[in-house]
């Protein structure tokens, strides 16, 4: 598909980019291009949104701050919900029988009495899986729309302080929506239309998240013309792709591709290799069941998946959860220490300080050839030099590899046919990552803001209207 800069709106340009873990959002007016700031200073706002027991809302830092606090120290009590009630008798015409006995019919015990609220990030995951559709929250029936729609209220609210009527926007997404079903892009774009329309932007269009990032490049940079650009865009949540050249005045996407895995993949991998271990995952445990001494291996694996989902960390603050970890770490053992730890997580749940300590690893991992992850809170400080995190993250590193070749392959190209490659999104900026690109495209290589170039870039195809023209 070919589009071309053929006329300008009357209106500032505006881009939005909600994204699995970060939003970010920009205004151009044909001259100037400012990115929006939708957390007090700062452009880059989490994608979150906390809903109370009176359902008030509150939206990005807010939330997670406010979801910490509520859920620090607080023990998790869970009462069987009452689906209805039966009787022990039929009954009769005229009523139930006089022997009859009214009993209550509970559900599974799942019922959070005590939770002052509901945290909900990376809600765009679940965009494209139609059987997401409902999400009960404190006895009421949210649509996915609707917990979406307060943090694009949110956005919108921040961009009227720039500019008036904020009414219309380019919207980005992945090439590609998380999920198996073959209809899930058409689902997620249906429902994040919804979205942004209760959140009174009316006015869409809709452009590819690396299709944007090359538009803002090569808005930047007028003299790369006859270039074929290669946008690798590697944010939180998706790895994606487009091929895209200027010819004069036009522009042709040749070819776009992605895949689920993005950075907070990476971070659920480095929680699993190397801070698990010294929670007590492979210890023993040893004790007294009807008399007799029983020795197991802890059952840590009832414990891994709320540890690095971190916005439901707090239900292992339950009995069910804490007694068996209570039991281990009165053991006078080595191993005892590495289950106060867990303790200690669990109770004031710590978890998203452990993914706050992993994303500054990370950074300090690709600057330096050794960094060190330290987490006070739990009293862990793991020493590692890159060529170890490179082996931890080597099976993601193959399916960036191969994702290339597919793109490639799409476009009926080779690596020599590509003039530029673009890095952009936050997980581009792994030394690995541009080890891979450079070994493929030496000397093509550049970094182009890896936080904002898709923001940037919705705004400007928003001015120009490009996005009209782009069927992907």
């Amino acid at each position: 598909m070919i589009f071309n800069p053929d006329k300008s709106s009357p209106k500032a340009g505006i881009g939005i980019d909600f994204g699995t873990s970060n939003s970010a959002a920009a205004v151009f007016d044909g001259e100037r291009l400012r990115l929006v700031n939708l957390a007090g200073e700062q452009a880059i706002m989490p994608s979150a949104n906390y809903i109370e027991r009176d359902f008030s809302i509150l939206i990005g830092q807010a939330a997670i701050d406010e979801y910490i606090a509520g859920n620090q120290g607080r023990r998790v009590e869970l009462s069987a919900e009452v689906l209805g009630e039966a009787r022990t008798s039929a009954g009769s015409a005229d009523g139930p029988a006089a022997d009859s006995e009214t009993t209550k019919v509970f559900g599974q015990a799942f019922n959070d009495t005590g939770l002052p609220g509901r945290l909900f990030r990376g809600t765009k995951r679940l965009l494209g899986n139609p059987s997401s559709e409902r999400t009960p929250i404190f006895e009421r029936q949210f649509r996915l729309v609707a917990l979406v729609t307060p943090i694009l209220v949110g956005i919108r609210h921040a961009i009227e302080r720039l500019v008036d009527g904020a009414g219309h926007a380019c919207i980005g997404h992945p090439v590609n929506f998380e999920g198996g079903e073959r209809s899930r892009n058409q689902v997620a774009l249906a429902r994040l239309g919804e979205a942004y329309r209760h959140a009174g932007i009316v006015e869409q269009c809709y452009c590819p998240e690396p299709t944007a990032a090359a538009i803002s490049y090569l808005h930047e940079h007028p003299e790369a013309d006859d270039e074929r650009l290669l946008t690798v865009d590697f944010g939180g949540g998706t790895l994606d792709f487009c091929i895209l050249r200027r010819t004069g005045a036009t522009f042709e996407v040749e070819a776009t591709h992605g895949i689920a895995l993005g950075g907070d993949k990476i971070d659920q991998s480095i929680f699993r290799e190397l801070i698990f271990p010294l929670l007590g995952k492979g210890e023993r445990w040893t004790r007294v069941v009807d008399g007799t001494e029983v020795d197991t291996l802890f059952p840590f694996g009832d414990f891994e998946e709320l540890l690095i989902n971190w916005p439901v960390s707090y239900m292992l603050n339950q009995n069910k959860y804490t007694a068996p970890v209570m039991q281990r770490m009165a053991q006078s053992d080595d191993g005892a220490i590495k289950f106060r730890r867990l303790y200690d997580l669990i109770n004031q749940n710590y978890s998203y300080q452990v993914f706050e300590a992993i994303k500054a690893f990370k950074a300090q991992l690709s600057i330096n050839d050794t960094a060190v992850l330290d987490i006070p809170e739990i009293d862990v400080e793991v020493h590692l030099e890159r060529w170890e995190f490179e082996v931890l993250i080597s099976d993601m590193l193959f399916e960036l590899e191969q994702a290339i070749t597919l793109v490639l392959a799409k476009a009926q190209l080779s690596a020599d046919d590509i003039d530029i490659v673009l890095r952009t999104g936050g997980s581009s900026l792994i030394p690995a990552v541009k080890d891979i690109l450079e070994n493929q495209f030496s000397g093509k290589v550049v970094e182009h803001d890896p936080f904002t170039s898709v923001a940037a870039g919705l705004a400007i195809a928003d001015y120009f209207n490009y996005a009209d023209q782009i069927l992907e």
